[in-house]
């Protein structure tokens, strides 16, 4: 399947291409495509399948995503990629790198989802999974700040995101885009293994207040990437872009101005 997906920049330039994590959408990466583009890369940040404006036929496993993620390069025309992914996102990116390391340049993970404990896998996906509806659009901001991945309260963030992604039912309110049964199925892959460690060039960056355990995948990271991993700790929460969006995103502008 070829994925929804926004793009800045000129089509010739650098690619990076940007991975959302569960119940979000490509449109979270605006501000960083935008500031990557004004730096003369090519940036699309694609909407997986099951959520956004992508097909939500089944399967959702992390093989079809990949798949998925690599006919939409095919589809852009794009012959080598830094991938940018955050939780879920970071998982199918390292996933995608594994399958196809001669396309990729970097890896950016934006504290990936790896092996997720199974107890809280489960409580997420138990969440996800209910009709979470809205009468107003402040019932639907109020929803996204008071989840237990967020650290401080990005309000002007969250509003415009519900304006974008909310769509109103047959029954008059208002559900964000996700599929929640492609959700379900996220929070099940995330328990699985970790994806194999490329040596490649490795951004991770990580919330001072963690929502997963890094310890020992940053432990193998290090021990297989050496001096290939940069590690950088942004304020607040696991949704970095909202969070701590000037520190994320200057991380990045580093990483990728110092492996050109």
């Amino acid at each position: 399947m070829v994925l929804s997906n926004q793009c800045w920049g000129q089509a010739d330039a650098e690619c990076v291409v940007c991975v959302h994590g569960v119940a979000q959408r490509g449109s979270i990466f605006a501000q960083l495509g935008q500031r990557l583009a004004a730096a003369g890369h090519f940036v699309a940040a694609v909407d997986l399948r099951g959520h956004g404006d992508s097909g939500r036929v089944p399967p959702w496993d992390t093989d079809t995503h990949v798949g998925d993620l690599l006919d939409t390069l095919e589809q852009l025309g794009v012959e080598r990629v830094t991938w940018v992914g955050h939780s879920f996102g970071g998982r199918l990116v390292a996933a995608a790198a594994a399958k196809k390391p001669e396309l990729t340049e970097r890896l950016v993970l934006l504290d990936p989802a790896y092996e997720v404990p199974a107890e809280g896998a489960l409580r997420s996906a138990e969440i996800e999974r209910l009709d979470w509806s809205f009468a107003t659009r402040d019932g639907a901001v109020n929803a996204l700040l008071s989840g237990n991945q967020v650290a401080s309260r990005p309000e002007e963030a969250a509003t415009d995101y519900a304006a974008a992604d909310l769509r109103k039912g047959p029954d008059g309110r208002l559900r964000f885009s996700f599929s929640p049964s492609a959700v379900v199925v996220a929070w099940s892959e995330m328990v699985l293994p970790a994806p194999p460690i490329v040596p490649l060039p490795t951004l991770v960056i990580r919330p001072a207040v963690p929502f997963f355990d890094a310890t020992t995948r940053e432990s193998r990271y290090r021990e297989a990437l050496g001096d290939l991993l940069s590690t950088v700790t942004v304020p607040n929460g696991h949704n970095v872009l909202w969070e701590a969006p000037e520190e994320t995103i200057s991380a990045i502008e580093g990483f990728l101005g110092a492996t050109v």
